[in-house]
């Protein structure tokens, strides 16, 4: 049983518009996830067999960065779907340990080593890192605004 103390009221502050637009964006990031674990468990596997050491290596760390990108998107996306549903409140999710992480590795993007890559790892690459950009502009968007100085 929920004691009342438990209960936090849903935070009303976004509009119908916002609420669509983050359950498309949730709906995208999850197609893309099943794409990426479909492509990687599947056919990669498969066409690595073919690849130069090299290109096996490149294919190897791209398909780590491809996972942590949409790892991280996902993540944040529940956070936010927690703060809708009135799990946790705005404030909480402000936390660093709930906001968008791995910048470091998942906004990169140069190679880390010389080779070619498959042609559907570079298109899932670039889609990842399209999506993964777009959510650290709304991630953002939770800073307090900084003050200009004139």
């Amino acid at each position: 049983m929920v004691a009342a103390s438990d209960f936090r009221p849903r935070d009303f502050s976004l509009s119908d518009t916002t609420v669509a637009f983050f359950d498309s964006t949730f709906e995208e990031a999850l197609a893309l996830t099943r794409e990426a674990r479909d492509y990687l468990t599947h056919r990669e596997p498969v066409e690595r067999e073919r690849l130069t050491p090299n290109d096996r290596m490149l294919a190897s760390c791209e398909a780590m960065r491809l996972t942590s990108r949409l790892t991280q998107v996902m993540a944040w996306l529940l956070v936010q779907k927690a703060v809708h549903t009135g799990e946790m409140t705005r404030e909480e999710a402000k936390a660093p340990e709930f906001r968008l992480a791995g910048k470091t590795v998942c906004e990169e993007t140069r190679p880390p080593v010389e080779g070619s890559l498959q042609p559907r790892l570079a298109e899932l690459l670039e889609r990842s890192l399209s999506l993964y950009q777009r959510v650290a502009r709304l991630d953002a968007l939770q800073d307090p605004p900084r003050r200009q100085f004139s």
